[in-house]
């Protein structure tokens, strides 16, 4: 028996010296570690919480701009935006209303919210306006032009952290300049909190441009000072507001027709 212990002796003895350098060898072989899973998500609240800032700095900021507002199949429209020393605002809406033949200036006061209708290619009377509303109601969808919310209300929604919103940084597309960050709804209701698209903004919190899929707003030149207050455009009236849509087309009469009356 002891004869036949030694060759098992000389072919295990190689076999447990080998052992440890597979074991060093096969470990170095595995792949890196998965980069940790919560990388992203770090990510997308420091998005979050960058927007908020620049929002918030935002209305803070009072001035008074000028905006190049660009839609497809329509002619650029130079908005002027004022945001006044005590809190109230006006966005000047060139082809506000009426299909683009009536240019409005939408304004929000202590006494209210307003629509005023300003002399223009499609209307020749003075400027008058309408309050539609209190200051910090809604605009009704019929009279609203969606130009001046970027500006406006949907600040409030960009620095709530508990709005339904997904941000990310984006590049600044062609034209804009600043910080620019993504920003979607997600919200499974047909009524987002704002628009989806692309907003920048300046480091003192100047909307610098907005992309959205109603059209582009951009920065033009560099703000001046703000008054005090905002002053309405015209007179407060008893009148209606006007809607975006077109005025229908008149029918003709068949009275003024050249053949009327020919027998």
């Amino acid at each position: 028996m002891p004869v036949l212990l030694r060759p098992a002796v000389r072919v295990l003895g190689p076999l447990v010296f080998a052992l440890p350098g597979c074991l060093v060898a096969c470990a170095s072989a595995q792949p890196p570690p998965p980069p940790p899973t919560d990388t992203v998500p770090v990510q997308v609240d420091a998005a979050r919480d960058e927007l908020a800032a620049l929002a918030a700095a935002a209305q803070d900021r009072h001035l008074v701009a000028q905006y190049v507002y660009s839609r497809s199949g329509q002619p650029d429209r130079t908005v002027v935006f004022t945001s006044a020393n005590d809190g109230s605002w006006r966005v000047d809406v060139p082809g506000g209303a009426l299909g683009g033949t009536v240019d409005i200036s939408l304004a929000a006061t202590a006494d209210g919210l307003f629509q005023c209708a300003l002399p223009s290619p499609g209307r020749v009377e003075p400027a008058s306006c309408v309050r539609v509303g209190e200051r910090d109601e809604p605009l009704p969808r019929r009279l609203d032009p969606r130009v001046q919310h970027p500006l406006t209300d949907w600040l409030d929604v960009l620095t709530d952290r508990r709005a339904p919103l997904a941000v990310a940084p984006a590049g600044a597309p062609e034209g804009l300049t600043g910080t620019c960050y993504s920003v979607d709804s997600t919200s499974a209701s047909l009524n987002a909190p704002l628009d989806v698209g692309i907003y920048c903004y300046d480091q003192d919190g100047t909307p610098t441009g907005v992309r959205t899929g109603t059209g582009t707003l951009r920065l033009a030149g560099t703000p001046g000072p703000p008054p005090a207050a905002v002053q309405l455009a015209g007179p407060v009236t008893d009148g209606e507001a006007l809607g975006t849509a077109a005025p229908p087309t008149p029918t003709p009469d068949p009275s003024d027709s050249p053949s009327a009356g020919t027998p």
